[in-house]
């Protein structure tokens, strides 16, 4: 038996499908494409602290997913007992964003490449999903992974309005691809992110590429865990074929 089958049983079980078809990818960028998270997290840090709150630097992996205003709530509330007004989010989030945008050139995650031309290969829809706005990785995706997105296939905090752990972005990108949710999975490396695609319905792939441990994407949905995105590469031709032709049991 191939030892994915009984992740993708279990997957079509739980969602109630008799069978998965995968044609598409959607991928989320910061943690999954770009080694990126260690700076984000430094960035929001920092921010946090010119307004006076010391937040450990963990603790912005467990945000990652959320829009920076949806992040900026999260924050105040926990910080002061309230939401912040839509002026301090623009502000904050920019000042956010301009610390990131002044940090060292983020690394490509290693294996992120193996993985997408295993997904052209085989003819998947790529559509990235990530809740950033920020121009300074979404402006070097066509240089980094050419030919991988189209201009039409990426979603950012800017075209949702309810964004991770909502289902909203998964169910968007789904739209735009014409794709169903067995006709899909999806690649992230945090718990918002998982639980964002477990409730849109596609399998979902949680890859522990910071410090979060696995347990804490499998408790969030996740139908199966990767160590690495080079593991996810060596493993998704095993993973592609189960998914191809497993059926749910009857």
């Amino acid at each position: 038996m191939n030892i994915y089958t009984p992740a993708v049983r279990r997957y079509l079980t739980r969602h109630g499908y008799d069978k998965a078809d995968p044609r598409g990818a959607l991928i989320d960028m910061d943690g999954t494409l770009y080694d990126s998270m260690p700076l984000h997290a430094a960035a929001w840090q920092q921010m946090m602290r010119e307004v006076g709150v010391d937040v450990p630097l963990d603790e912005f992996f467990r945000y990652e997913g959320r829009t920076g205003a949806s992040t900026i709530d999260v924050l105040f509330h926990n910080a002061f007992g309230h939401g912040a007004t839509e002026e301090e989010k623009t502000s904050l989030y920019g000042r956010k964003a301009e610390l990131f945008a002044a940090m060292p050139p983020v690394d490509i995650m290693p294996g992120s490449l193996r993985v997408m031309d295993f997904l052209k290969r085989v003819g998947m829809e790529r559509v990235l999903v990530t809740g950033s706005g920020q121009n300074t990785l979404l402006n070097r995706l066509d240089a980094d992974f050419p030919g991988v997105f189209a201009a039409d296939r990426k979603i950012t905090s800017r075209d949702v309005k309810h964004g991770k752990p909502l289902p909203e972005p998964y169910e968007k990108a789904m739209s735009i691809a014409g794709l169903k949710p067995w006709q899909c999975v999806v690649i992230e490396n945090a718990p918002l992110g998982v639980e964002s695609g477990y409730a849109s319905g596609a399998f979902t792939i949680g890859v522990t590429t910071g410090p979060l441990k696995e347990c804490e994407l499998t408790e969030a949905g996740a139908d199966i865990v990767m160590c690495s995105m080079n593991a996810l590469a060596d493993a998704f031709p095993l993973l592609y074929e189960a998914l191809v032709t497993t059926e749910a049991c009857l």
